[in-house]
C-alpha cells in the first residue's frame, strides 16, 4: 500500500484536538515512525512475547489497533491455527485502512469497531493496549486494566506501551527536549512540532511510569516491569 508523507502540521495557524480521521490515517506509518522513538523495536518485540507467551485455543487482542501492526505482529508470532486475534477500535477511517493492511495476514485477524472499554476480553493469553491508554481519561484507566485482567487466562500477559512523563519536573522537561530533537532529526520542523503538540494536549494524557506500575498492580496482575524505553516512551509487561 502507498503511504504518504506525514505534513499535516506544516502551515501556520489554530490547530483542532488531533483525531484519527481519514487524514491522519493515510499518514499514520510515517507520522508514528517519525514521531515514536524504538516503535519498529516495540512492534518486532510484541511478536516475540506473542510466540512466549500466547496459549492454543486463546483470543490475543489488539486494543485500539490503529492499521493493525501490532495485529500483525502477534500474527506472525503464534504458533497456533485454534488462537483468535481480534483487532478494536473506535475510529472507522483507521479500520478501512487496517484492512488492507491485515489482509495477507499469516493468521486471520478480526477487526472489529468498537470502543474498547466496551469490548468483551475473555479467555486472552495476550492482549496488547500499543500506545492507546493514553487516549482515555485517566478515570477510566484502572477499570479497563481490571477487566484485562479479569479476561487473562492463568500465564496471559498485557503489553502496553505508552508515552510517559517524567517522575519530577526537571526529568520531563529533559525527556520532552530529547523527543524533540528526535523528531527534528526526523525531518520534523519547530512549526509541526509545536502545532501537534497542541493539537494532542487535551487528547493524550500522559502519565508518570511509576504511576503505570502501581496502576497494574493494583489491577491485580502479579509482575508488571518495563522491558524498553526510550525517552518518554515505554513499553511494559504485566503477568497475570
Amino acid at each position: 500500500m502507498t503511504e504518504s508523507r506525514d505534513r499535516l502540521f506544516e502551515r501556520p495557524g489554530p490547530v483542532g484536538d488531533f483525531v484519527f480521521d481519514a487524514a491522519v490515517a493515510r499518514v499514520f506509518p510515517d507520522m508514528i515512525s517519525r514521531s515514536v522513538p524504538g516503535y519498529a523495536a516495540i512492534i518486532n518485540m510484541i511478536e516475540l512475547l506473542t510466540a512466549q507467551h500466547a496459549q492454543p485455543g486463546t483470543r490475543l487482542y489488539d486494543l485500539g489497533c490503529s492499521l493493525g501492526a501490532a495485529s500483525l505482529a502477534m500474527a506472525a508470532g503464534l504458533a497456533y491455527d485454534d488462537c483468535k486475534i481480534i483487532a478494536v477500535d473506535n475510529a472507522p477511517a483507521m479500520l478501512a485502512r487496517a484492512r488492507d493492511y491485515v489482509a495477507d495476514s499469516p493468521h486471520p485477524v478480526r477487526l472489529v469497531e468498537a470502543d474498547i472499554r466496551e469490548q468483551v476480553i475473555e479467555n486472552a493469553s495476550v492482549v496488547v493496549l500499543n500506545f492507546t491508554l493514553q487516549f482515555l481519561p485517566r478515570d477510566e484507566r484502572a477499570g479497563l486494566l481490571r477487566r484485562i485482567r479479569e479476561g487473562l487466562v492463568p500465564g496471559g500477559i498485557l503489553i502496553l506501551s505508552e508515552k510517559i512523563a517524567g517522575e519530577t519536573p526537571e526529568a520531563d522537561a529533559l525527556l520532552c527536549e530529547m523527543h524533540h530533537a528526535f523528531k527534528r532529526r526526523q525531518g520534523y520542523s519547530d512549526l509541526e512540532i509545536t502545532q501537534k503538540r497542541a493539537a494532542l494536549e487535551k487528547v493524550l494524557l500522559p502519565e508518570r511510569l511509576s504511576t503505570h506500575l502501581e496502576r497494574l498492580h493494583a489491577a491485580g496482575f502479579r509482575h508488571a516491569d518495563a522491558w524498553f524505553q526510550c525517552f518518554n516512551f515505554v513499553s511494559i509487561v504485566a503477568r497475570a
